[in-house]
């Protein structure tokens, strides 16, 4: 018999989810056989399903020690160099600017040198993670960018704050700001750019067309031209919408390309720039909250990040 007692990451959880995640090796037919059958209760009594888990709840399993997974595998983030840029923390979050190159999960190519390893390894250094304490939950990314962009990326610390996060990015009440150089002149100096954006997953690519006729999801991207030399112009843009290479599809589809990008520009462009990454960077956040949570003294705080590299172009 193994006992678990539930923490305050865990809590707030549906018994089979909790389980789920614990419990790796188990198949769920078996882990919910094992419900039924009386052999995982919590508190001293049989485990319901759907029970939400409490912070100090016993749980009791009286299952074969193979689905456990034996001896915890070594976490690979434990003896990292961490090498991240803080831009803003407290508690519950950490805000940090990723520099273009850095991948934020791991792909088939980099399993180690990603974000969110560095981020638990910055996290466990400084005592507020401890892998071996937590049953499920680990400090998790809130939103992600592209391998080749810059800017800040959210993590939370806790499950509570996880939870938040994905709903207020979800309702849209976190406002993200990003700033381009893209190749040329504006002749409107601010708009917004609204169109269709077609997705070509085989390519890795989008497309943007005028209507909705070819199952394209609208896009809007609002957009501020700040400053502009003989190439080039520094573009603040505000999305509206969020879907994938949105602004770089976006503005080259209008004939402005963004310098350095070798999906959606030109070569010959991105030679004269000599940009090894596109322009992009996420470079501002602004926290809009509709209601009252735990994270409600974020309300109203503007995050900017204040060395944007090719901005100093201009």
């Amino acid at each position: 018999m193994k006992k678990v007692i539930v923490n305050k990451n865990d809590s707030g959880q549906r018994l089979d989810k909790f389980l789920t995640k614990f419990l790796k090796n188990m198949p769920q037919s078996m882990l919910y056989k094992s419900i039924r059958k009386k052999r995982i209760k919590v508190n001293g009594k049989k485990g319901d399903i759907s029970y939400k888990l409490c912070e100090g709840d016993v749980i009791e399993l009286y299952i074969n020690d193979e689905f456990f997974g034996g001896e915890p595998q070594e976490n690979a983030f434990m003896s990292m160099k961490v090498n991240i840029n803080v831009v803003y923390e407290d508690k519950n979050i950490l805000i940090v600017d990723k520099k273009p190159g850095m991948i934020v999960h791991e792909d088939d190519g980099e399993k180690v040198n990603t974000l969110i390893n560095h981020i638990k390894a910055y996290l466990y250094q400084k005592g507020e993670y401890d892998p071996e304490s937590e049953k499920t939950f680990v400090p998790s990314l809130c939103n992600r960018i592209d391998r080749n962009t810059g800017g800040m990326v959210i993590a939370a610390k806790t499950a509570e704050a996880l939870r938040i996060m994905n709903e207020k990015i979800k309702n849209k009440e976190i406002r993200k700001f990003y700033l381009c150089l893209v190749s040329g002149h504006l002749k409107k100096k601010s708009g917004e750019l609204t169109d269709y954006l077609v997705k070509n997953t085989d390519q890795n690519r989008v497309y943007i067309e005028k209507d909705a006729k070819n199952g394209g999801k609208k896009i809007v991207t609002r957009y501020k031209v700040l400053a502009e030399n003989e190439l080039t112009s520094l573009v603040e843009v505000e999305l509206i919408t969020g879907r994938t290479h949105q602004i770089r599809a976006h503005f080259a589809s209008i004939g402005h390309p963004l310098a350095g990008d070798g999906k959606y520009g030109t070569n010959e462009f991105n030679k004269k720039v000599g940009m090894k990454y596109q322009a992009l960077y996420s470079y501002k956040l602004i926290f809009d909250f509709k209601d009252e949570n735990a994270l409600s003294y974020l309300n109203g705080k503007t995050i900017e990040v204040e060395n944007v590299p090719f901005a100093k172009k201009l």
